[in-house]
C-alpha cells in the first residue's frame, strides 16, 4: 500500500469544479492585482478568526516580515521567538537587521516554553528585544495567556506566527469561564501562511496578517503596496507584498470546507492515537504519542484545541524509522532537523545557546500522514508497518 504524506490530489477531485469556476471567474474579470476576490477573502478570514482587519500578502514569510516592519523592527533590536519552527521565523528579523534571540521549547507541545521567554528577558538588562513572536506549532497554540501576560510586563508587542494554526483555538481561562480565542487574534498582529500544504492551502504561495487594530492595519495596507497612498505617492518604504487574486479566489472556495476538515485530522489524529495506545510500543518507550494540552477544556461542541497540521511522534532511532517508512511506501517528513539557533547562517551567534528541549525535539521527532482524506485502512498500515520496526 502506498500512503503519501499529503495528497493533494485528493483534495482537488472534490473541488476541481468550484476551484476551475473561481479562477475561471477572476480570469474573465482581469482584476488580477486586489480586486473583489482579495477584499472578500480579507473580510472572511477575519471574520473566521476573530479579528477586526485582514490583509491579505504574498506569502506566510511576508506577513511576518510586513508585520515586524509595521513595528518598526530593525538595526541593533532583537526579537525572541522559539528555536523550533521554520526558518522563515528567525529569517525575517534576519533580513530586517535585527536579531533573533530564543527561549527553548516546552517538550510536550513543542511550542515555545513561557518560563524560559522570561528567564531571557529578565536577562536582556540592555532592553534590546522589542518584539516577541510564538509559534503554534503544528497547530495547537502557544500558552498565550501566560505569554501574553509575559508581554505586557515587559511592554512589548506579540506576533503570533499562526502559519500552521488558521483556526486552532485557545482556551483563555477567567475563574470557571472559558472563552476560546483563535489562533493569530491575540497579539498585535496573527500571520498566515497559504502554502499549498497548509490546512487552507492555495493553488501557490499567499499569506495574510490579522488584527485588532485599525491603525496597524493601515499601515501593513501601505507596506504591502510600496508604501504609496494615494498611487506614486511613498510615506513609507514598503515592498510589494501583495495577495494574487487568483490565490484569493481558490482560497475562498477552500475556506468553506476548513472546518470539515479540521475535523478529519483531529478523528485521524485520534485513530492514530488509539491505535498506538494499542500497539504494545508505548510501554516500552519506543514511541510517544503527542497530546492537545488544551484538551481537558473542549466540551464536544466549542473549541478546537489542536487542527494537526502535522501529527508528530518521538521515536527512538528517528532517522532508522524514516527510512524504513519511505521503503514502505509511507510518506513521512523531520520537522526540523536543525533548530534555528544551530543553523549556519547566524555566523558566529550559532551554538551560543543552549536549548537542550528543541535539540531534543530535532532529533526524536517524525511527522506522519494526517491529511482528511486519509482513509483507516491506510492509517492501520502507517501503525503496523511502524509495529513491525520496533517489536
Amino acid at each position: 500500500m502506498k500512503v503519501p504524506l499529503l495528497d493533494l490530489q485528493a483534495q482537488f477531485a472534490c473541488l476541481e469544479s468550484d476551484l476551475v469556476d473561481a479562477v475561471n471567474q477572476v480570469l474573465r474579470s482581469t482584476r488580477y492585482i486586489h480586486g473583489p476576490e482579495v477584499v472578500g477573502l480579507e473580510q472572511e478570514i477575519a471574520a473566521y478568526s476573530g479579528a477586526q482587519h485582514g490583509i491579505g500578502v504574498s506569502s506566510g514569510t511576508d506577513a511576518l516580515l510586513v508585520a515586524l516592519m509595521a513595528l518598526g523592527i530593525g538595526e541593533g533590536d532583537e526579537v525572541l521567538t522559539t528555536p523550533y519552527t521554520f526558518f522563515a521565523t528567525m529569517g525575517v528579523v534576519l533580513r530586517l537587521g535585527a536579531r533573533p534571540v530564543f527561549a527553548d521549547i516546552d517538550p510536550v507541545s513543542f511550542n515555545i516554553d513561557p518560563e524560559k521567554m522570561r528567564e531571557v528577558l529578565a536577562a536582556d538588562t540592555s532592553k534590546k528585544i522589542k518584539a516577541i513572536i510564538p509559534v503554534h506549532l503544528y497547530g495547537q497554540c502557544a500558552d498565550m495567556t501566560a505569554i501574553m501576560g509575559i508581554a505586557a510586563e515587559y511592554g512589548l508587542p506579540v506576533v503570533e506566527d499562526a502559519a500552521q494554526a488558521i483556526g486552532a483555538e485557545y482556551p483563555e481561562v477567567d475563574g470557571d469561564q472559558v472563552t476560546w480565542k483563535r489562533a493569530g487574534s491575540m497579539g498585535v498582529a496573527g500571520c498566515f501562511s497559504f502554502f499549498p500544504s497548509k490546512n487552507l492551502g492555495g493553488i501557490g504561495d499567499g499569506g495574510m496578517v490579522i488584527t485588532q487594530d485599525k491603525e496597524f492595519a493601515n499601515t501593513i495596507e501601505l507596506l504591502r503596496n510600496h508604501g504609496a497612498y494615494p498611487k506614486y505617492y511613498h510615506s513609507m518604504i514598503g515592498g510589494n507584498f501583495r495577495l494574487d487574486a487568483l490565490q484569493a479566489a481558490a482560497l475562498r472556495v477552500k475556506l468553506r470546507h476548513l472546518d470539515k476538515w479540521h475535523r478529519q485530522r483531529t478523528e485521524n489524529a485520534a485513530l492514530y492515537n488509539s491505535m498506538f495506545t494499542d500497539s504494545g510500543l508505548i510501554g516500552g518507550e519506543k514511541i510517544a504519542i503527542p497530546t492537545s494540552v488544551y484538551k481537558q477544556f473542549e466540551d464536544g461542541s466549542r473549541g478546537i484545541s489542536h487542527i494537526y497540521n502535522q501529527y508528530i511522534l518521538r521515536v527512538k532511532d528517528r532517522d532508522g524509522l524514516r527510512d524504513w517508512l519511505l521503503k514502505n511506501d509511507i510518506g513521512c517528513e523531520i520537522y526540523y532537523p536543525v533548530p534555528l539557533h544551530l543553523q549556519e547562517c547566524l555566523g558566529t551567534d550559532a551554538k551560543k545557546w543552549s536549548m537542550p528541549e528543541a535539540e531534543k525535539a530535532a532529533n526524536e521527532t517524525i511527522a506522519l500522514p494526517i491529511y482528511p482524506e486519509l482513509t483507516d485502512e491506510m492509517q492501520t498500515y502507517v501503525v503496523e508497518t511502524i509495529k513491525k520496526y520496533y517489536l
